[in-house]
């Protein structure tokens, strides 16, 4: 136990937590952990890539390193886990943490069908366990400050929602052909179908129609992989969202929000770095960030305290702090994105609208 040198009240013992993947969200988070998350330490780092963990490892100065999640979820000085392995194993990695006692943060998506996320939830609630998704866009200021206003009536009732992505680019996608299919559902847009639900909480979405195609590599669009597309959600309450995303905009890393009411509007994100402008005899410009690291690095680095937060705050017998933090997004957000998700790739196969899948309710899923 730490103690304070000033005085004998003693230090709550700092969560330790467990990576499993140390590709590029996992080094970044990997570092938010050791660097910027008060009251957590990266006690463990697992990737099959030995030399890849190995490197981490040392750079951030974490002395266990192995190939192999279930050595992490075995260690009983680990507290929680965070996946940011690729998406394939997600679902898997959530199950064999739950059993193993371990709270878990999982980047998105949960899992690349709702059986086997339905399943890998199952194992939370067994598990009893916390579980956080990467929804990170809830901890971006503007977003919150647009979600705030709109719970506390301030634009009225949500009529029009709108949320987008355009990922930077030069007008080519080097790695496109190695980058599974339905990635722009499954792993961008799926963001803004969870801004778009968040905004619009207390609604379902009932049904989507999906327009996507290769616009920036027309030449793989044979092979599946799609880079620009549109959505159109109806919800439950009568509110209308749109959702687009590119994987080439020139002009740097672009995420914005917007809820139009019966009372007003409310916008969020921008397209520039700061909000400096320089004025010449070209006109006036701005620095863009190319990076979603750039964009969202305060955001990425609040939704791993608040889930260190609530990981100590359960260890440590104190449920009702835990229970405190209402922005942490779970299991059901993470289902009902997914759902979207899902449902979009359907739409552009039949190419018409579908409705959202939506087997399970909220109360039938964990409130952890």
């Amino acid at each position: 136990m730490a103690y304070l040198t000033s005085h004998s009240t003693p230090l709550p013992e700092p969560v330790r937590i467990g990576l499993i993947g140390s590709g590029w969200m996992g080094a970044f988070h990997a570092e938010s952990i050791a660097r910027r998350v008060p009251g957590a330490v990266l006690g463990a780092i697992a990737d099959p890539n030995l030399g890849s963990a190995e490197d981490l490892a040392a750079s951030l100065g974490v002395a266990k390193v192995t190939a192999s999640p279930e050595d992490v979820m075995a260690d009983p000085t680990i507290d929680a886990v965070v996946i940011a392995s690729p998406a394939r194993f997600h679902a898997a990695l959530i199950t064999q943490a739950a059993l193993a006692g371990k709270d878990v943060f999982c980047e998105k998506p949960a899992a690349q069908d709702l059986d086997e996320l339905d399943a890998a939830l199952a194992a939370v609630q067994a598990g009893g366990v916390h579980f956080q998704i990467g929804f990170n866009r809830r901890y971006a200021e503007d977003f919150l400050a647009a979600k705030e206003d709109v719970a506390a009536g301030i634009i009225g009732r949500p009529q029009l929602l709108r949320s987008l992505t355009r990922d930077p680019g030069n007008g080519s996608i080097p790695h496109a052909a190695k980058v599974p299919a339905w990635t722009i559902f499954l792993e961008t847009l799926i963001h803004d179908f969870d801004t778009l639900n968040w905004f619009n909480e207390g609604a379902e979405p009932v049904e989507v129609y999906a327009v996507a195609d290769a616009l920036v590599e027309p030449g793989l669009r044979d092979q599946g992989f799609l880079d620009t597309a549109v959505v159109t959600i109806r919800y439950s309450n009568g509110a209308i969202g749109v959702a687009e995303a590119n994987f080439s905009a020139l002009y740097g890393y672009d995420v914005r929000g917007e809820v139009f009411g019966s009372q007003g509007m409310v916008q969020a994100g921008r397209a520039t770095e700061t909000a400096a402008r320089r004025y010449g005899a070209d006109g006036a410009a701005a620095k863009t960030p190319r990076l979603n690291v750039e964009l969202f690095r305060q955001a990425y680095t609040d939704e791993l305290a608040d889930f260190a937060a609530v990981v100590r705050a359960r260890r440590d017998g104190a449920p009702s702090l835990a229970a405190a933090f209402t922005v942490t997004p779970g299991a059901s957000d993470a289902r009902r994105a997914l759902a979207c998700a899902l449902a979009c790739i359907e739409s552009v196969k039949q190419g018409g609208p579908v409705p959202v899948p939506g087997a399970l309710t909220l109360q039938s899923l964990p409130a952890t």
